[in-house]
């Protein structure tokens, strides 16, 4: 079951998803889940994982990858997508990694595509960089000490 949404000014994209858990020797477990996208941040997409709002855990990785994953494995390092076809149906294969642990998510290859498409609607893929306020982000760097 999928919910897309969108923001009154066309800005963002959030899309409701199920997120299938996978967990060492045990069956998956289903979990509310969220795929959210603005166009203030046009490269990256965030996946918000469990009760929404208030009790979410939340990856933000580019959306790139996340496109690619719906066509062959893609990533490195902290965020892995990938394909994987066939029974009970196609999915998205979402892991995520940090120094505390991973989890493996998959959640309907359908779902995922058809957040996209809605992303490209919001901004285009290519496009992003027209859609980046430099100002903004240098502000936040150097508030952040950076």
């Amino acid at each position: 079951m999928t919910h897309p949404s969108f923001s009154t000014a066309g800005a963002s994209v959030a899309h409701e998803v199920v997120a299938h858990v996978h967990v060492a020797d045990e069956p998956p477990v289903s979990l509310p889940a969220e795929l959210r996208y603005e166009r203030s941040d046009p490269y990256a997409v965030s996946l918000a994982l469990g009760t929404m709002p208030t009790s979410t855990v939340d990856w933000v990785f580019a959306r790139g990858l996340l496109s690619e994953g719906t066509i062959r494995p893609a990533g490195t390092g902290s965020i892995l997508v990938s394909p994987r076809r066939g029974c009970p149906g196609d999915v998205v294969r979402i892991v995520v990694r940090s120094p505390a642990g991973s989890a493996v998510m998959d959640i309907a290859a359908p779902a995922v595509t058809a957040f996209l498409e809605r992303t490209a609607r919001v901004v285009p893929p290519g496009e992003e960089g027209r859609h980046l306020d430099l100002d903004r982000l240098v502000t936040e760097l150097l508030a952040d000490g950076g």
